[in-house]
């Protein structure tokens, strides 16, 4: 696929409508609840999708930020809304699927409350650092982090996330230990890293790249299985010695429990064309993936796989001293 174009049918995105055998829908305008920060991954794939939606639809669609506790706000309020299609959540399935562990006292249950509608996007993380961090590569780093234990501030997007459970199975696999820093998002914990308030960490490419390109971070490695075409300088974690090892931010639409979802999986094969105005952001940072199957192994990694429960909750706090309690 083409690093500089982005297939994402806007049939298949419809999918996310969730009222898709409906002649009458949509007769309002939709709101799409990004329960993040805006500048994150989820943040800037919404808003690319958006106007593409409202041409498909002819009705406006609405991107709306909710962000707290790794996105369970944004979420709970997806859940408690109108099973009708014209709320819907595009967020992380890494965060969904590894809350009940960190948080647990949900208000909502990501198993009952949702429809899982379409797998809209997969972005890899970057492992990236401040350039004064004297590490040129995922070797230096490790040598770093051993030769420092525990000095080295791991920005994360939030308590439980994808990016943080990539921290930790590079962590455990390498033998490293940081300190783990939780900001309101992919986009803070980017800002923070660049300056210089933290000193490294994994996050979702397409967030990430700009600043890569731009000077203000230093990309070590990618956490896809193969090598970003945009990027083929950049090695893989994988080829650093730690192979298998593949996380990254897999977006997924998803509507209350109980909305109608009909047709669009069939449909959406037989219109699929390329969508002009529609980038793969930070020049093949993310890959659309509509129509694939979930792949919650990938979102969360290694990781957060095999794990259930409280015991994996339990885990995650092992794995990082110093967390705030888990809350609900």
């Amino acid at each position: 696929m083409h690093p500089f174009r982005a297939i994402v049918a806007a049939t298949t995105l419809a999918a996310l409508a969730g009222a898709a055998g409906a002649q009458t829908y949509p007769n309002k305008p939709i709101r799409i609840i990004v329960p993040y920060a805006a500048g994150g991954t989820s943040d800037i794939l919404a808003r690319q999708i958006g106007p593409k939606l409202t041409e498909a639809w002819g009705q406006p669609v609405i991107v709306e930020n909710k962000p707290g506790a790794n996105g369970n706000v944004g979420a709970d309020f997806v859940a408690k809304s109108a099973p009708d299609g014209y709320t819907l959540l595009l967020t992380d399935l890494g965060g969904l699927v590894i809350s009940p562990s960190v948080y647990p006292k949900l208000p909502f249950d990501p198993s009952k409350d949702f429809s899982p509608v379409v797998m809209v996007s997969y972005s890899p993380h970057v492992l990236a650092v401040h350039p004064a961090v004297a590490a040129k590569d995922v070797k230096e780093l490790i040598a770093l982090a051993k030769a420092n234990p525990g000095k080295l501030n791991f920005a994360v997007s939030g308590i439980g996330g994808a990016p943080q459970l990539a921290g930790i199975e590079f962590a455990q696999r390498t033998g490293v230990q940081w300190t783990y820093i939780p900001y309101k998002g992919g986009a803070d914990a980017v800002t923070a890293v660049v300056g210089g308030q933290a000193d490294v960490l994994f996050n979702g490419m397409l967030a990430t790249w700009p600043s890569v390109t731009g000077g203000r971070l230093r990309a070590l490695a990618i956490s896809s299985a193969q090598r970003v075409p945009s990027a083929q300088d950049t090695p893989t974690v994988a080829e650093n010695g730690l192979p298998g090892f593949e996380t990254g931010s897999a977006g997924r639409g998803a509507a209350r429990r109980g909305a109608a979802v009909l047709g669009m999986e069939h449909a959406a094969p037989r219109r699929a064309e390329p969508q002009r105005g529609v980038q793969r952001g930070a020049g093949g940072a993310w890959q659309p993936v509509a129509g694939e199957p979930h792949r919650p192994d990938r979102a969360t990694g290694a990781a957060g796989r095999g794990a259930s429960g409280r015991r994996a909750g339990a885990g995650l706090r092992a794995a990082a001293p110093g967390l705030p309690p888990a809350v609900g």
